[in-house]
């Protein structure tokens, strides 16, 4: 590729600017259009500034950005910036060549004008077309994922930079941000001669970048595969797919939703070999058969999926999931376990879905409590019976050949007395003892009856607590959210919060003992252990 080199006066000035739907979305935040505005400001005091790469396409004369749309709207920001604060000083000559260089073009056959930057979402447009308009702050709603909400800051950030620059001397930095802009500022363009190949240019460009994320890679391989005429309805449902997720964790959720689906049709995919897998065919640890969807295969298994991906995400939103399911969907989400949802969606399709969806909540406890859930190994088992059931409907032997996971029940009281636990994790299991079932509903807060910041407590010292202070004999749930004060002695534990205990077996078993020291967690932490163990293997007992 051999680029040119030209000012941004003339980048902009002989050209009009689309950016196509395969592009990321604005995405700068007030932080990097405050550095933005730095650099621009410091090279304008050293002289001359170097803005990077531009990649365009051209579709019938209009430029589609391929890569710079972040620099480019920005760039477009401050020249409307530029241009009203021109007006409201009175410099109108200025105003207007600032205004045909860098915000709108004229079709000379109609004197019609237009902006030289359109985006292909209408809204965004919009809020674009309003910013370069009106000299006031344009109001918006914020959202998460809220391009519009984006360049309304971006453009309120520096709006207030540039009055604030120009302050001493109005007339005079006018002209010279005018002037630095389009004879000082430069950058390096290169237009791509094959506008089909757009997709595949911002592939290897970004895939080099660090922002990009699999999610973008993952519309532009949708998009690029899809004929012309489709795309816009290619967009919408990639969008009504994506805009769900987002607000979770944004590219990140939406990733793992893909990667889970995929896992039905190709078993274990690793986050890194996702892209390949869908968009190539290839993932080394892939069998040949395993043949990846086609792109309207992929969005038809997206748009399927997602109402019960959704609830398994929040198991309080409207779906297809059976009561029952969603029992095992809070219960999976109170311990925090995203792994078996492809199983999960598999199960879904199968004939006595619950009692399967039962059979992997009792091993993903038993492998909690007793060995280690997060391994890549145990990921991949995971993955790897998804598969089988949702390609036979049939879930009773892939779930068998899980077996070897398991654990005995002697193992799991030895571990669950001395192992220590996050909160939630010992949270659920208090719940599942205290309301015999292994769906517990979410009532009361986790408590340490010997806490952290207790000083002098007899019988169970500092060193003791490193190992014992966060098992499950230390442990117990109360109706109040908030430890009470004085609540941290053995003493002011029993006066200020265990009357607070959520069952009267706890109140009645705490309220007698005289102290509370190891003896009493290792002895109570056994009992609770033995009352899980019935729970979670209730074919032993």
């Amino acid at each position: 590729m051999s680029a040119s080199a030209t000012s941004v006066g003339a980048f902009f000035s002989g050209n009009t600017f689309s950016v196509p739907p395969f592009q990321r979305e604005y995405a700068w935040e007030v932080d990097e259009v405050r550095e933005f505005w730095e650099d621009l400001s410091q090279g304008m005091d050293e002289g001359a500034y170097f803005l990077g790469l531009f990649v365009l396409t051209d579709d019938e004369g209009r430029k589609h950005v391929v890569d710079g749309q972040q620099r480019i709207l920005t760039l477009t920001l401050l020249a409307a910036a530029l241009y009203h604060e021109a007006v409201r000083h009175g410099r109108n000559a200025l105003a207007d060549r600032i205004q045909a260089d860098f915000l709108k073009s004229i079709n000379y056959e109609t004197d019609e004008q237009f902006a030289r930057v359109r985006l292909s979402n209408e809204r965004d447009n919009s809020t674009l077309e309003e910013l370069l308009e009106s000299s006031e702050i344009v109001e918006r709603e914020s959202g998460d994922e809220d391009v519009s909400a984006r360049l309304v800051a971006a453009s309120e950030v520096i709006r207030q930079k540039l009055a604030t620059d120009l302050d001493q001397d109005p007339f005079r930095r006018l002209g010279a941000w005018a002037d630095y802009l389009t004879n000082q500022v430069y950058v390096a363009s290169f237009v791509h001669p094959d506008p089909a190949s757009a997709y595949r240019v911002f592939e290897v460009i970004n895939t080099r970048g660090k922002d990009l994320t699999t999610a973008e890679l993952l519309k532009n391989y949708i998009l690029s595969q899809t004929p012309a005429r489709e795309r816009t309805s290619a967009y919408n449902r990639w969008q009504s797919v994506a805009r769900p997720l987002s607000p979770q964790d944004g590219p990140v959720n939406l990733v793992q939703f893909i990667r889970h689906v995929a896992t039905l049709r190709a078993g274990h995919v690793a986050p890194k070999d996702l892209y390949s897998y869908l968009a190539r065919g290839r993932a080394k640890q892939l069998r040949s058969k395993r043949k990846p969807p086609s792109v309207p295969e992929l969005m038809d298994a997206l748009e399927g999926q997602l109402p019960l991906y959704l609830q398994m995400v929040d198991p309080t939103v409207e779906g297809p999931a059976d009561p029952e399911w969603l029992a095992i969907f809070s219960a999976l989400r109170d311990l925090g376990v995203i792994t078996v949802r492809p199983l999960l969606m598999a199960l879904s399709q199968s004939i006595n879905a619950k009692e399967g969806m039962e059979s992997v909540l009792r091993l993903v406890v038993r492998r909690i409590v007793v060995g280690n859930l997060g391994t890549g190994n145990v990921e991949r088992r995971l993955s790897e019976a998804a598969y089988e059931v949702a390609g036979t409907g049939d879930w009773v032997k892939p779930l068998e050949d899980l077996d070897d996971l398991n654990h005995e029940p002697g193992e799991f009281v030895e571990q669950l007395r001395k192992r220590s636990f996050n909160k939630a994790t010992l949270g659920f299991l208090h719940r599942c003892n205290q309301q015999n079932t292994i769906t517990p509903t979410s009532e009361g807060t986790t408590h340490l009856i010997r806490p952290r910041q207790a000083t002098d407590w007899h019988g169970f010292p500092d060193d003791e607590f490193a190992f014992w202070g966060s098992t499950m004999g230390n442990t117990f749930l109360a109706s109040v959210e908030r430890r009470p004060p004085g609540a941290s002695s053995w003493d002011g534990f029993k006066n200020n919060l265990l009357p607070y205990a959520l069952t009267c077996g706890d109140l009645e078993d705490l309220e007698h003992r005289d102290v509370w020291s190891t003896a009493e967690v290792e002895e109570r932490g056994m009992a609770l252990a033995e009352v899980a163990a019935k729970i979670w293997f209730p074919e032993r007992h």
